[in-house]
């Protein structure tokens, strides 16, 4: 009896669902990224410079990056000891806390921006407090670092979990019963695992934070010089019909996110060897 040639792949319907797959990324993610990226061909490059060399521009970059670094780097650190917190420590409530965690996903980001405007506000429930010790947070850099936290926490959180969770315990129980302080402990034996997960909850948290605009525009003032941020810039300049400099805003945004998400698939590569 002849036996029946094997299949060419274990799953059914493989190549349909490539085929969905790279259309849906050429049409949606590809396509309007291209699209722009040959519009900013065009555009002579002594113009461009022109345009980057804006003193308005250069003040929202600083502002848009600078925070957006700080806020990735707090997200990491409190990130990374929440994550163990749920991953490691048993303690009422923790599952209400876990499903907190994800709510700014869901939650508009206008939504989260009237909120945080409502607390930090000079006459808010916080900002009242705050105001006779003469510390200003909405309509002040501080209140678009507490925006991009918000939004970019739960990226750091639900990087760095999962990767706790894999960590055997037998390790670190291993390194206390031999008389290993905790840093050591934390330096030599978690930390090794850890590193990859800590750089994709920084590069996330840093992707996000710099191409947020709904929840800051509410709570950052929008003050040219002092408060106003790179994605807020674009829109003003599409308002006045000032194609090219949104567009090498666009550029200035889209380089750095598109280098920090390949540097983190390289390291989930790198992971998984």
């Amino acid at each position: 009896m002849r036996p029946n040639p094997p299949s060419q792949s274990v799953i059914p319907g493989f190549r349909p669902a490539l085929t969905w797959a790279l259309l849906y990324q050429a049409v949606v993610v590809l396509l309007p990224l291209s699209t722009m990226a040959i519009m900013a061909f065009r555009i002579p490059l002594a113009q461009f410079l022109h345009e980057l060399q804006s003193p308005r521009l250069l003040a929202a970059c600083r502002l848009s990056f600078g925070l957006s670094t700080l806020a990735a780097f707090l997200c990491t650190l409190v990130g990374g000891v929440t994550a163990w917190t749920l991953a490691r420590i048993p303690f009422f409530g923790r599952r209400i806390l876990d499903a907190f965690i994800d709510l700014p996903f869901a939650l508009p980001t206008a939504v989260a921006g009237l909120a945080l405007t409502a607390l930090y506000a000079p006459q808010g429930m916080i900002g009242r407090l705050l105001a006779p010790f003469g510390i200003r947070v909405a309509y002040a850099p501080p209140g678009i670092l507490l925006a991009m936290i918000f939004v970019s926490f739960p990226f750091a959180v639900r990087t760095l979990q999962p990767v706790i969770e894999e960590i055997p315990r037998e390790m670190e129980e291993a390194a206390i019963l031999l008389g290993s302080p905790p840093w050591t402990t934390f330096r030599r034996v978690l930390f090794p695992p850890l590193r990859p997960a800590l750089a994709t909850a920084f590069g996330l948290s840093l992707a996000r934070s710099l191409g947020e605009y709904g929840s800051i525009i509410f709570i950052a003032g929008n003050m040219p010089f002092k408060t106003e941020i790179a994605p807020l810039l674009i829109v003003t300049r599409l308002e006045q019909y000032d194609y090219t400099g949104a567009l090498a805003l666009a550029v200035i945004l889209l380089i750095p996110s598109f280098l920090i998400l390949m540097a983190i698939h390289r390291l989930r590569t790198l992971r998984s060897l």
